[in-house]
């Protein structure tokens, strides 16, 4: 008794340092309303472990290692507070005060830290742990009973009146669990009936009507590697359930990466046991990068230094995230029967959730039917998706429909070979554009950017490459300055994307000039439409992509000349050529094997730049606030 004496103090001692109690007494005013009776009443009181080490290192070892022993300690302090202090006058036991501990952290120590990439899980002990993950399925929100009040058959029992049978949900209890009719009588074991009238419905305070839990299933980050570039291997992932409930519902999306700290828990569905996670907490969560960039590409940013333009390829497999779809998968979501008894569907992500923060990798357009196209459209004009769920087969009273919004980009591929150049005109200033093969135009207008891939120019350093390796095998092929692994290009994009740049006045000038010049010319003439706020958006981060490759943090005149360019080639390609007539790849006008190439680049693109210069001038509307004569 005297230990258990000083374990409440030292809990008191806690709320008092860390704001809870202040914030405890603020809770208790509000559900102290005496229009309203309860059987339960909840509260969340937020830990964190490191500050209740540094007040008793007894109970943060309670906190940590017996969360069931931890929340009795502080539902007994919160009781004696409330009879003490006079608080909620309808409270008469301790068992109508349900307290939630909400850990928000855990000590960053391996022990605490619950790989979802190691098996079995079972063997894990049952104690708060911190996993990382990804969101790949989820159902919509239901609810739950979250406490209830029984009452004993026979008449003359004291438990047939008051608060002595009170039962509250906890990690891993099923509802029957909370709430059957099987249950008897501490003193007398007559059957018990439950008061219909104190059932607390979770997230339903004060008879207001609240979502309240929810199911998600998440992942290790390193699954998706699987669903992008990589070879096909033997390795494979299971997702693990993580129970949300009240506040917590809603709070992760589908496609996105958390950091959750929860308490395992085994839920028993007969004849069936499943191991799942109850979140206490929830943080949207990155990987870190290792900030870093290799020596190779510091010697070449030497070397290049006094080149305004560095512009380096990348494929799927180095984005931050990069999902490859297959044709005959899903893209958006699907709907599976629920495995954990809460009467619902579950949501499982397809290739563009899964690819959230990240690209999208379709592959060749004509593999894919025409009704996958237009729902391809349809998410890249609206950016958005809809899930139907059928009442008849979830169990539910009308049909509902669900919207989830696409934040991913979408790389595919089209075949123009097939189609010979289409014509318009001769006195139109639109030169002609390129047939976009077996892809709809409506389709091709969807995507930001379009690029013309010409096979042929690889052909001579693919020979080149291959006849050099057999000659002198062994031998290195190219200046130690220029030979780069794929993890040095991982490292290089992981630290561009941690730059922040800005625009710099001259950039920012060019920019709205050639907009200005290319909206006035295109929207006069041609089959062009009314170029949008948001290919001016697209100009804008291009050239901070490009300014970021070049690690730089200030956007410069040239990496708005690149973007320029890129933008000009792919509205060739949509809607023809207009008075700025750039060549095919004006980005890369020549192979780059050497130092020297790099240097004829760069004259290529000064001269490249002048014409846009010259484009400005003539076609954009005040031409004079942008650009001068000279």
């Amino acid at each position: 008794m005297a230990e258990l004496l000083e374990m409440k103090v030292a809990a008191v001692s806690y709320l008092d340092r860390s704001g809870g109690l202040r914030r405890f007494i603020e809770d208790c005013k509000v559900l102290g309303d005496p229009q309203q009776t309860e059987a339960v009443y909840r509260f969340c009181i937020t830990v964190n472990p490191s500050d209740v080490i540094e007040t008793d290192a007894r109970l943060g070892d309670w906190v940590l290692h017996d969360s069931f022993r931890a929340t009795a300690l502080f539902q007994s302090v919160c009781f004696l507070s409330i009879k003490t202090l006079s608080l909620i006058e309808k409270i008469d036991t301790e068992n109508q005060v349900n307290v939630v501990l909400k850990l928000m952290q855990l000590p960053l120590l391996p022990g605490y830290m619950l790989d979802l990439h190691k098996f079995p899980r079972v063997c894990s002990p049952m104690r708060p742990q911190a996993l990382e993950g990804l969101a790949i399925a989820m159902t919509r929100v239901t609810k739950y009973t979250q406490g209830a009040r029984f009452l004993c058959t026979q008449g003359t029992c004291p438990c047939s009146t008051g608060f002595h049978h009170i039962r509250v949900h906890t990690p891993g209890a099923t509802e029957s669990a909370t709430v059957r009719s099987s249950f008897t009588c501490k003193l007398c074991s007559s059957p018990l009936r439950e008061d219909m009238k104190s059932r607390v419905l979770g997230g339903i305070p004060h008879g207001a009507f609240m979502t309240d839990k929810q199911m998600v299933e998440m992942i290790d980050a390193r699954a998706v590697d699987i669903l992008s570039t990589h070879p096909p291997h033997s390795l494979r992932y299971q997702s693990v359930t993580l129970f949300l409930r009240d506040e917590l519902c809603d709070s992760m999306k589908i496609g996105k990466l958390y950091r959750v700290v929860g308490i395992p828990a085994h839920v028993h569905q007969w004849p069936h046991v499943t191991w799942s996670i109850e979140a206490s907490s929830v943080q949207p969560w990155e990987p870190k990068s290792p900030g870093a960039v290799s020596s190779n590409f510091q010697s070449l940013l030497v070397v290049t230094s006094c080149s305004p333009w560095r512009l380096m390829t990348y494929s799927l497999a180095l984005a931050s995230r990069g999902i490859r779809h297959q044709a005959s998968g899903e893209m958006l979501a699907t709907l599976s029967e629920d495995e954990h008894g809460a009467g619902t569907a579950n949501i499982h992500a397809g290739a563009a959730f899964l690819a959230t923060g990240g690209i999208c990798l379709l592959g060749d357009l004509a593999t894919y039917r025409k009704d996958k196209l237009e729902v391809l459209q349809s998410v890249l004009e609206t950016r958005t998706a809809s899930v139907f769920f059928p009442a008849k087969k979830y169990g539910e009273d009308t049909d509902q429909k669900l919207s989830f919004s696409i934040q991913c980009s979408f790389w595919a591929l089209g075949d123009t070979g097939a189609h010979a150049k289409r014509t318009v005109k001769g006195d139109s200033i639109i030169l002609g554009s390129m047939e976009m093969g077996s892809v709809p135009a409506q389709l091709a207008e969807t995507f930001g950017l379009v690029v013309q891939c010409r096979h042929n120019r690889t052909l001579l350093p693919l020979t080149v490459h291959t006849l050099r390796h057999a000659i002198t095998p062994g031998d290195p092929l190219y200046p130690a300055s220029m030979q780069f692994t794929t993890q040095d290009y991982q490292d290089l994009l992981d630290h561009a994307r941690s730059l922040q740049v800005e625009l710099s006045p001259q950039a920012e000038r060019m920019i709205h000039g050639y907009f200005a010049a290319s909206r006035r010319l295109r929207s006069s003439t041609g089959p062009s439409p009314l170029l949008s706020a948001a290919y001016f958006r697209l100009l804008v981060s291009m050239a901070e992509a490009h300014c970021k490759l070049s690690l730089r943090t200030r956007v410069s005149v040239e990496d708005a000349v690149v973007a320029v360019l890129l933008c000009e080639a792919s509205l060739t390609l949509k809607y023809g050529a207009s008075a700025l007539t750039i060549p095919p790849e004006a980005v890369f006008p020549c192979d780059l094997h050497d130092f020297e190439s790099l240097h004829q680049r760069d004259m290529a693109l000064d001269q490249l730049h002048q014409q846009i210069l010259h484009f400005i001038y003539a076609y954009a509307p005040g031409a004079a606030n942008y650009i001068t004569e000279e």
